[in-house]
């Protein structure tokens, strides 16, 4: 018998329903799975295979050692966010030394792409578009090693060429933490009074839609997946969940952003990207700005998979075993997947009224570093339906008050504009 494991470092939860079912399909097989997870609980509803909890600290060399104890013929990294990719990476490079091929981007690529700046020229050198911006060291600004008196002033200089507003953002840090807003000089002057403990690249304040896309796959074989659109950015960071993320028809946009889709899997294929990576971008006047590209599975990934008819876990095992690495889990088209957020949380028995009203992917309890965010829901329309969707969702609020009437306004405008 085969066994695979599946590195975790966030509630395993976001990635229902897709991990249970690759699971389920692989062990029906007969190929055992384990999953070697850091947060959040898991039990037999979550991961139908044997569960080994580990420590959040755990080095690369011990989670490799533990993973080769449990008798590994294949290992696939399914975590999130960067930091974690890094150690998943490491993991890769030992196991794959010792015979075991893991699912995973190589060592040098992920910790190219967890840096913010050095993506940025990577980005450039592609012909991609990016926000303007500048880096600021926090080894200089600090004062430590060599003293560069006029370094602040520098700072300053380039802020005002690259104009207001600005955001600054942790080089090493994702999913949007660590970010601060600097609308004008004055809060430039205080953001260098009191520098943040880590460099960053402070950059152009974009106002537009915040959208993602998924690419899986090896060289020479990647797939693309639909466009996710998650928001509005402009010059104050956003909460990632803090409106409708959906995705759906969007003609133009869909035309305009398959050049860039071309220039992203050139990306890959000069990094020998391997797995599933997430691209973070702003759609402004017709042109798709990259944010970040990060080298691990994305935080919309549901959404991908229900639109698109695909499970990007299963797709992940089966290159483990060595199929191809981007063929598609089915032929059928796209369709709308719409994922809300309620901040207070969804009763057990409404849920079960969503499951038996909608097409409903899943409704999960949203926990981020221990925060309890209310529950996420995700659920999905054929094109051609979205006046039937729109009613059921106004249906379900009439007797159950849920989603609350600012969701059931949004999702009519999206779905019915």
């Amino acid at each position: 018998m085969k066994k695979i494991a599946f590195l975790r470092s966030v509630d395993i939860q976001r990635a229902d329903p897709y991990i249970q079912q690759a699971v389920t399909e692989l062990t029906a097989e007969r190929i055992a799975c384990g999953l070697f997870f850091t947060h959040g609980d898991a039990f037999d509803a979550d991961f139908p295979g044997e569960r080994i909890r580990i420590a959040p600290d755990i080095t690369a060399r011990d989670l490799a050692d533990r993973v080769t104890a449990w008798g590994a013929d294949a290992v696939v990294s399914i975590s999130l966010p960067c930091e974690n990719a890094v150690r998943d990476a490491a993991v890769k490079q030992i196991l794959d030394r010792a015979g075991i091929p893991t699912i995973m981007t190589p060592l040098a690529a992920t910790l190219l792409l967890t840096d913010k700046w050095e993506t940025k020229q990577l980005l450039l050198r592609h012909g991609l578009d990016v926000p303007v911006g500048f880096r600021a060291d926090s080894d200089l600004l600090a004062g430590r090693g060599l003293p560069v008196p006029g370094y602040p002033d520098a700072l300053r200089l380039q802020a005002d060429s690259t104009g207001y507003p600005l955001l600054s953002k942790p080089i090493w840090d994702s999913t949007s933490m660590g970010i601060r807003a600097l609308a004008g000089p004055a809060d430039l002057d205080a953001y260098l009074a009191d520098p943040p403990p880590v460099s960053a690249v402070i950059e152009q304040a974009v106002t537009g839609d915040l959208c993602s896309v998924d690419i899986v796959g090896a060289p020479g074989t990647y797939r693309v997946g639909p466009l996710v659109w998650t928001g509005r950015a402009g010059a104050k960071p956003v909460f990632t969940f803090a409106d409708l993320r959906w995705c759906g028809p969007r003609p133009r946009e869909d035309a305009e952003f398959r050049s860039v889709a071309e220039r992203l899997t050139a990306v890959c294929t000069a990094l020998e990207v391997t797995g599933s990576v997430n691209v973070d971008m702003i759609y402004a006047d017709g042109s798709y700005k990259i944010l970040e590209f990060n080298p691990r599975i994305g935080g919309a990934t549901t959404l991908t998979c229900a639109a698109s008819r695909t499970n990007t876990f299963r797709t992940l095992a089966r290159m483990a075993l060595g199929a191809p690495a981007a063929v598609p889990d089915a032929a059928q088209g796209r369709r709308w997947a719409v994922e809300f957020l309620t901040p207070q949380g969804i009763p057990d028995a409404v849920r079960d009224e969503f499951a038996a009203a909608l097409d409903l992917i899943t409704c999960h309890a949203l926990v981020i570093d221990g925060h309890d965010h209310g529950h996420i829901t995700v659920f999905t329309a054929e094109e051609g339906s979205e006046e039937d969707a729109v009613q059921t969702i106004k249906n379900l609020h009439e007797t159950t008050g849920y989603p609350n009437p600012d969701t059931v306004d949004k999702i009519r405008a999206l779905l019915t504009p």
